[in-house]
């Protein structure tokens, strides 16, 4: 059995400053005896940020190394991610690498796994936010009263492979599972249309990428919407809030302005829109440096748990296998995102808009009266 206190390496500075900070919150569990990297300032800044060796080569891992936390590209990526969680599960290393892995390498990992007995899990932080796992939470509830009768979606196609791993968890099932169609039109969005669980899917995908800086300019994360026959649920950001519909419905049996007013149905007392949770907006400051190393740290208690504890994850294993080929599905059938060099950061201040949101319409005016 492993000591309680798991010895880690994490692998890769620039998305890895995230796994770095989320080990760092959780230092009773585990201890960061490297970061490897190629030695760039970042990585130096970054190693010399947290206190942990600079590991440069494979070679200087040390032999007491328990977990590796692989924050690089996968091989589908054009990384070294996948060739380094291979070299590094046969040195009987556990795993953990951050999405998306193509499913035949996720399945040779799996393999490399088993046949050293050692863990490899795939990470992915946005199904541990706490707005997504609200989300989850609530469609779970609404699919026992009622089966979902569509799925909108729109989301950068950077993040498809968590927006598949969230319907896996919002859904009963996941199959039957098909693309029948998509549009390329004009303008940073492309249209697919299929099937997920039985449900008829749309999905709206920002398949744009600026080669200079491939990890911003994204038009959104995810925002998601199921449908039932009782209203629809959405998620209007990974960040939230997640916000409930009903269905509006007019009674047949009224005939009358004052019979409406008066009409005792409780879905016509029900407000039209509605916030599940107690959702507090946070800055991207926040969310950056506090949310996401918490959501990190969820993949990083699981796996220390099946570490100690003995844990296959096989149902896990096959789920994230199952979420990459249909990972691959989508991204075959998107074909390469268009380039877009020269796209800049432009930011806007709430502030600019904020009057004109106060600004009342006429039909606020004469309601009010």
């Amino acid at each position: 059995m492993k000591p309680n206190k798991l010895k880690a390496i994490v692998c890769g500075a620039t998305f890895g400053q995230f796994y770095l900070a989320s080990l760092k919150i959780l230092q009773d569990h585990f201890e960061v005896v490297g970061l490897l990297s190629r030695g760039s300032d970042r990585s130096k800044k970054c190693a010399k940020q947290y206190g942990v060796p600079l590991l440069t080569s494979i070679k200087e891992i040390p032999d007491t190394v328990d977990l590796a936390c692989v924050v690089l590209r996968s091989g589908v990526m054009g990384g070294e991610g996948t060739k380094l969680s291979l070299t590094l599960l046969e040195k009987g290393i556990h795993v953990l690498q951050e999405h998306p892995v193509h499913h035949k390498d996720l399945a040779a990992c799996l393999r490399a796994a088993q046949k050293n007995k050692v863990l490899f899990r795939t990470g992915d932080l946005y199904i541990h936010l706490p707005e997504v796992r609200r989300f989850i939470t609530c469609c779970r509830s609404l699919s026992k009263q009622q089966k979902p009768i569509y799925i909108e979606a729109a989301y950068a196609s950077q993040v498809s492979y968590p927006l598949l791993h969230i319907l896996s968890e919002a859904l009963t099932t996941t199959r039957p599972w098909s693309l029948d169609q998509v549009s390329k039109t004009k303008g940073p969005f492309q249209v697919l249309t299929g099937v997920i669980g039985g449900v008829p899917l749309i999905l709206r995908v920002h398949n744009e990428v600026n080669p200079n800086d491939p990890d911003n300019h994204l038009h959104l994360l995810h925002r998601i919407t199921i449908g039932f026959e009782g209203g629809s649920l959405s998620l209007t950001d990974t960040h939230g809030p997640v916000v409930w519909n009903p269905r509006m419905h007019v009674p047949e049996d009224v005939g009358t302005m004052k019979e409406l007013s008066e009409a005792e149905a409780s879905f016509l007392t029900a407000n039209s829109v509605e916030i599940l949770g107690k959702h507090t907006p946070l800055s991207y400051r926040e969310i950056l440096t506090k949310q996401w190393p918490a959501a990190i740290g969820v993949d990083l208690l699981e796996i220390k748990e099946g570490i100690v504890t003995g844990t296959k994850f096989q149902t896990k294993s096959q789920n994230e296998l199952l979420i990459s080929k249909q990972w691959q599905d989508i991204t075959n059938m998107l074909g390469y995102p268009s380039m877009v060099p020269n796209s800049v950061h432009q930011p806007l201040s709430v502030s600019t808009i904020l009057e004109a949101g106060e600004e009342k319409s006429q039909a606020e005016l004469l309601y009010e009266r």
